[in-house]
């Protein structure tokens, strides 16, 4: 548990940091990155310590889907921050919502689960692998959305006007909502190539896989629409926002909610 609590304590200290630098308009870049490095280093410890004492992966109880995306969203998020200077504005929303994400894994049960025969293949990684790279990429997009919304609201800060205008954002915005289409439909075939070999069929339109559907004819149709009918910017943004909220749900709500056969997993 010591490294979980210094995982979400790195979080927390870049989310202070962040909002410090937009209230007295200094560049914190580097300390924001820093401690995101170390948040996602001090959860991949957790994650090993915990997988050495399960013996199984960290996929099948709530602590374990919210300490392994803790640890995947950051890890995605940081080589975001990274390499796309663009999106470093987006850290003011999204290490709040890490944060959020932590304080949940301190509150739920953290006992191990029975893994079922039925995780033992490697279609289950790829599932897993694939649906968490979706995520983490659909947050990037979520969290740039909802500057953008922000700066609407707040014309006046110094900061918000200082960014890149909506334009060059907005952009970056659907190529990572583009790219987050890819690995979800990439998660839904390697989830179907899991089920027949599990469960004897592909489809089933049980509470996940419906839930999991719906997501990704929302990414389909937001495409669409921006392609095809040119929404306005801030109706885009609120769809990816909408996107995201569902997504959210299928990841963290469904699994344990219902009593399909696949519980937890992503």
């Amino acid at each position: 548990m010591v490294w979980i609590l210094i995982g979400i304590t790195a979080y927390l200290v870049g989310s202070v940091v962040v909002w410090y630098g937009v209230m007295r308009q200094r560049n914190v870049d580097e300390l924001v990155l820093s401690m995101l490095v170390a948040g996602v280093i001090f959860f991949m410890v957790a994650i090993t310590m915990r997988w050495l004492r399960t013996e199984y992966g960290p996929f099948l109880t709530l602590f374990e889907v919210l300490l392994s995306n803790l640890f995947s969203l950051g890890f995605i998020y940081t080589l975001a921050y990274l390499f796309y200077p663009v999106v470093r504005s987006s850290a003011l929303m999204v290490l709040p919502f890490f944060l959020f994400l932590g304080v949940w894994l301190l509150l739920v049960p953290a006992e191990a689960g029975q893994l079922p025969a039925t995780y033992q293949t490697i279609w289950l990684w790829i599932h897993v692998g694939v649906g968490k790279v979706f995520l983490g990429i659909c947050l990037v997009a979520v969290g740039l959305a909802a500057i953008l919304l922000l700066r609407k609201l707040v014309r006046t800060d110094a900061w918000l006007a200082s960014l890149p205008d909506d334009h060059e954002l907005d952009a970056y915005v659907w190529r990572f909502i583009a790219i987050a289409f890819v690995f979800h439909s990439l998660m839904l075939l390697a989830g179907a190539v899991w089920a027949q070999d599990a469960w004897g069929r592909y489809w089933a339109w049980d509470s996940l896989e419906t839930w999991a559907f719906i997501t990704w004819l929302l990414l389909g149709l937001s495409l669409h629409l921006k392609l095809t009918y040119k929404i306005p910017q801030w109706s885009g943004w609120l769809l990816v926002m909408g996107i995201f909220a569902v997504a959210f749900i299928t990841f963290f709500g469904v699994p344990f909610s219902s009593m399909g056969p696949h519980k937890g997993i992503i």
